[in-house]
């Protein structure tokens, strides 16, 4: 296995090579935080007298880079560790890898076409995929519940529920949409999705829009892929979000969400705010977690198969 990732790690960066985009770094310590209500963090107490300081181990490197693309650094990639703190079993170590990068003036439908050639570079090695699959969250969700995303009907999700033997959802979701979304897509939708192929998931609910764009043409909707394969989320991307007002009352709706739910308190990343103001280029980003890939290469049973030292060994 170790020679296994040592030639992914090669070819997604000779992939990247060839593109012209630049392979980075960026701190794994910082002075702050994602807000993201359904993420948790690991800190560390950094003291130097009389200096005591808490810092946080990044979920995600995208505040940094999003700071470098705001600096000019052109197109960027990295391949990163990230930590998430109580994310552990078959598909989840809380240390991981990440393949994260970002390419100026891209739109989503061009990111999508960048993401089938990379994965159709990197699965060359191990076994071919079936032609690529793109379908809307909403027709997806149609399709293997018969319910409507965009639209929440508190009575018609909890039928659904019933029906479907997923009676932990009515307690568990309540009135809260997003979270009706996350039970059922993971449940019922995403099993199906990417059945020996690559599947990307485009025009996620703007009640997910995370860091990426409501959408111009359906304020519903918003700028969001995701890729499966074989029912497994593979990664994650956006058209990005680049006006630094919006992202700020983004920040500050997850905080008082994180408060709601007595969940640890974060702050905001003004320094990436302050990146956005100075100018953050219009840009796409995509963010895939290479262990979960590594996974369905060789098709492992667990994420601890394709880690030298998963966290019960580290």
């Amino acid at each position: 296995m170790l020679h296994v990732r040592a030639q992914l790690f090669a070819d997604i960066r000779q992939f990247f090579l060839a593109r012209g985009v630049l392979e980075v770094e960026t701190p794994v310590l910082s002075q702050s935080s994602g807000t993201d209500p359904m993420l948790d963090f690991f800190t560390a107490d950094y003291f130097a007298p009389p200096l005591q300081q808490r810092l946080f181990l990044q979920t995600s490197p995208e505040f940094a880079m999003k700071r470098l693309l705001a600096a000019g650094s052109g197109p960027i990639y990295q391949i990163a560790k990230a930590f998430r703190n109580g994310e552990a079993g078959r598909f989840h170590n809380p240390e991981f890898t990440m393949l994260e990068w970002y390419q100026l003036d891209y739109r989503l439908p061009q990111l999508m076409d960048e993401i089938d050639e990379l994965m159709a570079v990197l699965f060359q090695r191990h076994w071919p995929l079936a032609a690529s699959q793109r379908i809307s969250y909403q027709d997806a969700f149609q399709r293997y519940t018969g319910l409507d995303a965009l639209t929440f009907s508190y009575q018609d999700y909890s039928r659904y529920a019933l029906a479907s033997h997923l009676p932990d959802a009515i307690s568990l979701c309540g009135n809260d949409h997003g979270l009706w979304l996350d039970f059922l897509f993971s449940h019922k939708v995403q099993p199906q999705l990417g059945e020996g192929a690559v599947c990307m998931v485009y025009g996620y609910p703007s009640c997910q829009s995370s860091l990426a764009r409501v959408s111009g043409l359906n304020p519903l909707t918003t700028e969001r892929v995701e890729v499966f394969i074989n029912g497994i989320e593979l990664g994650n991307g956006y058209y990005e979000l680049t006006d630094a007002k919006e992202q700020d009352s983004r920040f500050d709706k997850e905080i008082t969400i994180r408060e709601q739910q007595n969940r640890p308190l974060v702050a905001k990343d003004y320094q990436l705010l302050a990146a956005m103001e100075a100018g953050l280029p219009e840009c796409s980003g995509m963010a895939i977690g290479l262990d979960r890939l590594l996974m369905v290469m060789t098709q492992s049973a667990s994420i601890d198969d394709v880690l030298s030292f998963p966290l019960h060994r580290a």
